[in-house]
C-alpha cells in the first residue's frame, strides 16, 4: 500500500476526494489544494488517467521528522531511492513548501534533499557521479510542523493538459477547473447543457468526456514512464480497462456558442480532438464506436433562446484580461440578465473574479463557491432557479 498526494484547485478538495473514493481509494488526509490517499500500485496509472479535477499526482517516497538539516538529510538518505529511479535519472527538487516548521529556507531545503538523494544513489550504485543523461524527475518537499514529506511527481505536465486543446483563446479556462464546475453544479448527462461564452470550448468538451465516461488522460503520456517502477504491461491493461468503460450509447445535448467566429472554430477543433482521442482509446479494445460530437454556433448570448424546458447554463464569461477593463465586464454582466428570461427553468452557473457580479446581473445567487482558477481567486455563482430582482 502506497501513499499518494493529488493536487487540486483550492476549494475543490471535497470534489477530488469524492473522485478518489469512487476509484476505490482510501483518503488519508487533506490540506488546502491537496488530498492524500492510500492505494496499491495500480493507482500510479489509474489516478493519472482518470482524475478529472486533479492538477497533479505525487507518490510519497518518505515521511519523517525533520526539525533540523541533519534530520532532513538523514531521513532522506534512509529512503530507498534506487527502487524508484534509473541510473541515468536527472533529479530536480522543484518546489518546497514550509508551514510551521523550523526549516523554512526553500533554497537550503532543496539543496539538502537533492544532496541526500544523490548521495544515496551513488553509494548504492557505487558511482561517484551520476550521468544525469536520462529523463528528469521532479521532487517536491512539504514541511508541516517539522514533519517532512518527500514526493515524486508521477504526472509530468499538469493534468489539465489533456492533450486535446491545440487551439486557445485569450485566458482560457483550465480543463480541471471546468471539470470542477460540472461537479459543483451536480450536472448529469441527461440534462441539456449550454455554454453561451464557449471560448475554446473547454466546458463543453469536458462535459462530453464526462457524459461518455471517457478518462481524461487517455490521450497523453505521464512522468511515471521514466521511473524504475513503471510497468508497461500493467499500464496497458489499465488503459484498456478505462477504454472499456467509455459509454457510446448515451444521448447527450451538449452545446456551445460564442459571438466570435474564430473562437467557435477553435472550440469545434478542440472538441473534435477530444472525441478522436476517445475513438483511439476504443480501438484499443477492438471497438469502432464513436463519441457524439457537441454542437457549436456563432451567436451573441442575447440572441439565444432555450431549446428545452430545463437544462444547465454554465459559462466562464469574459472578464479582466479577456475584456481589457472592469467597466466592459460590468456592462457585459448587466446585459447577461437577459439569460434568465431567455432560459426560464434552467439552472445557471457563472464563474468570475469580479466581486460585483451579482450587483451587475441584478440577481443574488442561490449558492456561492470559492474556487482558485489558475492564479485567480474566482467565485462560482450558482442559480438553481429563476429569482426576482
Amino acid at each position: 500500500m502506497n501513499t499518494y498526494v493529488a493536487l487540486c484547485a483550492v476549494g475543490a478538495e471535497k470534489i477530488l476526494g469524492n473522485e478518489l473514493k469512487k476509484l476505490g481509494y482510501k483518503l488519508s488526509g487533506n490540506a488546502p489544494g491537496q488530498v492524500s490517499f492510500l492505494a496499491e500500485e495500480d493507482a500510479l496509472y489509474r489516478a493519472n488517467l482518470c482524475l478529472r479535477t486533479s492538477d497533479r499526482v505525487y507518490l510519497q517516497a518518505a515521511q519523517y521528522e525533520a526539525p533540523d538539516f541533519d534530520a532532513l538529510f538523514d531521513g532522506c538518505y534512509k529512503t530507498n531511492w534506487q527502487d524508484f529511479f534509473r541510473k541515468d535519472v536527472r533529479i530536480t527538487v522543484d518546489k518546497v513548501r514550509s508551514h510551521k516548521s523550523k526549516l523554512n529556507s526553500e533554497h537550503s531545503v532543496q539543496g539538502m534533499v537533492q544532496k541526500a538523494i544523490y548521495k544515496k544513489l551513488g553509494d548504492v550504485w557505487h558511482m561517484n557521479t551520476l550521468p544525469e543523461s536520462g529523463q528528469p524527475c521532479d521532487i517536491r518537499v512539504y514541511l508541516d510542523d517539522n514533519i517532512a514529506r518527500i514526493l515524486i511527481d508521477t504526472s509530468g505536465e499538469a493534468l489539465h493538459k489533456r492533450g486535446y486543446r491545440t487551439e486557445n483563446v485569450l485566458a482560457p479556462l483550465r480543463e480541471t477547473t471546468a471539470a470542477v464546475l460540472l461537479h459543483e453544479m451536480v450536472w448529469r448527462r441527461k440534462t441539456p447543457l449550454h455554454d453561451p461564452f464557449c471560448g475554446s470550448g473547454t466546458i463543453v468538451t469536458e462535459a462530453v468526456l464526462y457524459a461518455h465516461n471517457v478518462a481524461p488522460g487517455l490521450g497523453r503520456r505521464f512522468a511515471y514512464e521514466n521511473l524504475a517502477i513503471y510497468d508497461p504491461a500493467r499500464e496497458s491493461r489499465i488503459r484498456k480497462e478505462c477504454a472499456a468503460q467509455i459509454r457510446t450509447d448515451v444521448l447527450c445535448r451538449i452545446t456551445g456558442s460564442d459571438i466570435d467566429p474564430s473562437a467557435v472554430a477553435k472550440a469545434q477543433k478542440n472538441a473534435e480532438h477530444a472525441c478522436v482521442m476517445a475513438g483511439r482509446a476504443l480501438q484499443l479494445i477492438g471497438s469502432d464506436a464513436r463519441i457524439e460530437r457537441p454542437d457549436f454556433i456563432v451567436s451573441d448570448f442575447s440572441q439565444l433562446k432555450a431549446p428545452y424546458d430545463d437544462g444547465l447554463l454554465l459559462c466562464n464569461p469574459p472578464y479582466g484580461e479577456r475584456l481589457g477593463d472592469a467597466a466592459k465586464a460590468e456592462q457585459l454582466y448587466t446585459g447577461m440578465a437577459s439569460l434568465f428570461e431567455d432560459f426560464p427553468g434552467w439552472q445557471a452557473g457563472f464563474i468570475t473574479n469580479q466581486k460585483n457580479f451579482q450587483k451587475c446581473i441584478g440577481r443574488y445567487a442561490d449558492l456561492l463557491k470559492s474556487i482558485k482558477a489558475g492564479n485567480l481567486d474566482t467565485m462560482l455563482y450558482i442559480y438553481n432557479k429563476k429569482t426576482e430582482k
